[in-house]
Parts: structure tokens; sequence; C-alpha cells
């Protein structure tokens, strides 16, 4: 297999893009990676994308997108992993191109939400659970989110207020970053006091609905120019886990999670130890806890504490959602693992701005689908 190297870098602002549609959304960031990378034509398009069909009415989103961003007839085709979509579409590029079937090809995760009511974008979210054991008889993203808190506060003696840290400080981070939704930081009594949605998550606990497109350009160490601001994929691992939570033998272990970024660890030759920042899947808080220990950030039943010292923070141990993650750029589901390769391609590239994590090398980013039934994790390095 072949060295892969990402040469571009392309995004849209994350919010309620009423005037915009998935074309005009994924257009956009993968013109904005290709203008990155300076080129104008590639091998291939992959799409990450969850609710397309569901919500919007639209398949085949790869012609679409190759169509309206002028890449025809480049072979284009949409990858789905329910809300690791993103990360999955670009390992779908990274894998093309160190394979050899392609020399450059660009990813992209794209998601319209907004235009949805609510109703519908909540049974489109659920169609990733276990339809037949879990949507079928009511039990929501957030409502399954909520018996994992309630599981962890009970084994870990820990109360709501503990994950506070996470969404104070994926806001204090988006507050510096122009691209996020809500750019407005909040205290832990905010976080507190939020009203609650399914108990024990608040309102301050749940990444947002909302619309956005990320896209990158990957290409072989052929393919690089000498103006190219090259950041290696050193890694690229999924794996799976049982879609239902009743389904597993631990329900505090993110199974897919851990053992995906195992393989990243191994195939890359980093560990925990070595990164500089970790992009997580913070949907919600609970997923962000659990998702610190299965990359092993902090041991079982201690991320809490880890938080509270302000080891995730920025200027931490081990930075988390550097540009305020899903919990305060937004998570339009499908794009946000496209959006984390992107923020961590600026950070190890020095364009972080007010958000750069001083002498960044190595960065990890992890995205997860259904609830922890599938992870994808990329290892990138400066």
């Amino acid at each position: 297999m072949r060295d892969v190297f990402i040469i571009g870098a392309g995004q849209t602002p994350v919010g309620e893009h009423w005037d915009l549609g998935l074309r005009d959304l994924g257009a956009s960031a993968i013109r904005a990676a290709l203008d990155d990378a300076t080129i104008e034509t590639v091998d291939a398009l992959f799409v990450g994308n969850m609710l397309g069909g569901a919500i919007n009415g639209q398949e085949n989103l790869g012609a679409l997108l190759a169509d309206a961003a002028g890449l025809l007839p480049a072979e284009a085709w949409k990858v789905e992993a329910a809300c690791a979509s993103g990360g999955a579409a670009v390992r779908a590029a990274a894998l093309s191109v160190a394979s050899g079937a392609h020399d450059v090809a660009v990813a992209v995760g794209i998601e319209k939400m907004t235009d949805a009511v609510s109703e519908s974008v909540t049974a489109g979210l659920a169609s990733a659970s276990d339809c037949d054991y879990e949507a079928s008889h009511g039990l929501s993203f957030t409502a399954l989110s909520a018996l994992l808190m309630r599981r962890y506060m009970h084994e870990h003696g820990v109360s709501r207020e503990d994950f506070a840290p996470f969404a104070v400080s994926a806001h204090r981070n988006a507050a510096a970053n122009e691209n996020a939704m809500f750019r407005e930081p909040i205290s832990i009594e905010e976080f507190v006091r939020s009203s609650q949605v399914a108990s024990p998550i608040g309102v301050l606990d749940a990444a947002p609905v909302c619309d956005g497109a990320a896209a990158v350009v990957i290409c072989s160490r052929d393919a690089l120019q000498g103006h190219h601001r090259a950041v290696r994929i050193a890694a690229s691992a999924a794996a799976t886990d049982t879609i239902g939570l009743a389904g597993r033998a631990d329900l505090l272990t993110l199974g897919a999670a851990k053992r995906s970024a195992e393989k990243a660890f191994a195939a890359s030759g980093f560990g925990p130890k070595d990164f500089d920042l970790f992009e997580a899947h913070d949907a919600f808080t609970i997923i962000t806890a659990l998702s610190v220990e299965a990359c092993g950030f902090a041991p079982r039943g201690e991320a809490l504490k880890r938080a509270a010292h302000g080891c995730f923070a920025r200027g931490g141990c081990i930075p988390l959602s550097t540009f305020g993650g899903l919990k305060a750029r937004g998570h339009p589901v499908g794009a946000s693992g496209a959006y984390q390769i992107v923020e961590a391609t600026l950070q190890l590239r020095r364009e972080a701005g007010p958000n750069q994590v001083p002498g960044a090398r190595v960065a990890l980013t992890q995205s997860i689908g259904g609830h922890g039934s599938v992870a994808v994790t990329h290892v990138l390095e400066a």
C-alpha cells in the first residue's frame, strides 16, 4: 500500500442553510478543497452522507456532486456509515489512493438536516439504531444516550454536572471558529440549568441539528507538488459492534471505537501518549467520555476526573474538539467525520489561528456511527 497525503481542505460554515441545497453545499466544500490543493481534476469522488434519501429525497449523491462541482466524468459514489459517514468517505478515498486505483481523490461529507420537520429528522437518525428492538419502540438517539449516561453515573458514582467540562470546553473552542454554529461560551452553571431532553441528557449535553459540508483532497506521493502543504494519513482503520445496545457484553465500552483506535495505533506506530490533539465524536457528553476511555486517553471511569482537571481543554494533556467539535461547531451527521479531518489538517499545517495547538505534529480523529456500532479512526501526521 502506498503512502497517502491530504493536500487540500475545504468546508462550509455549519448552520441552518435555508437557501442552499445538497448540491450547493457539497460543491462549495469540494471546490474550496480543490482550490486549496490548486488542482482542477481528480480521479474519484467519495461522498459521505447519512440522510439524503430519508429527509432530502435525494440519493445518487456521487453523480449529483460530481456534476455540481465540475468533476464529471470522474468515478463517484456515496459512502454510508450512519454518523460516521464522513469519516468513512475519507477512509474510502485514502484506500483507493493507497491501493493504486487512483492517484488523486476527493472525499466530502455532507448533510442537509434543517429543511425537514423535527419528527422526520428524529426518525431518520433512529434508522441507524436497531429498528426491530430500539427504534420501533420509540427509543431515539437522545434516549439511548440517556440510558448510557444513567448507567455511567450509577457505575462510577458521578453526577450530571461532572460532564459539564466537555461542553464548556467545546463552546470555548467554537467561539474562535468562524465556521461554528454556536460561538457563545457557556458556563458550568448554564450547563446544569439547561432544560432536560431525556433525563439526564440536557440541551447542552447534545449536538445540534444543522447543515454543512467539508472536503479533503487526497493524493499519492507521486502526485505531490512542491507547493502542497501535505499532511500524511499515517493510519486509517474501522471496526463495528452490535447495532443494538442490548447485544453488548459491556454497555460502557465502545468496542468499535476501541478496536478501530487500536488498529490505527498499530498501523501508524503511534499510541495515546503521542497525540497532540483528538477530534472526538462528541455528539453527546456521555459519548465524549466513553470515546476518551476507548481510545486510551483515560482509564475506565476516569474521563470525568481528568476533564475536571482541564486535561482535555486547550493547553491540557490532550486537547479535544479543538474547533468546537460536534457539540458546538455543529453535527451535520454525515459530514462531521470530514469536518474532523479538515480541522486536524489545519492544526497540523499551523493554520488553526486562535485555536492552534502549539507544536501539533500528530492528530487523532474518530467518527462514530449508530451509538457505537461503527467507528472510523484516522491518524494524521504533519
